[in-house]
């Protein structure tokens, strides 16, 4: 991966947290935490 490429991820990542925060009163973290957090529950069975 190029130094141009990781800075382009970055600020795509960044302005996504910006666009959440100012449109979508931060549901997105939330909502990846959910799905996280039953993943691992899904893990946890199979172990």
């Amino acid at each position: 991966m190029t130094n141009a490429i990781a800075i382009l991820i970055v600020l795509a990542v960044l302005g996504l947290i910006v666009a959440d925060h100012l449109w979508l009163q931060w549901q997105v973290p939330l909502a990846m935490a959910r799905t996280l957090d039953g993943f691992i529950e899904y893990l946890s069975f199979w172990r």
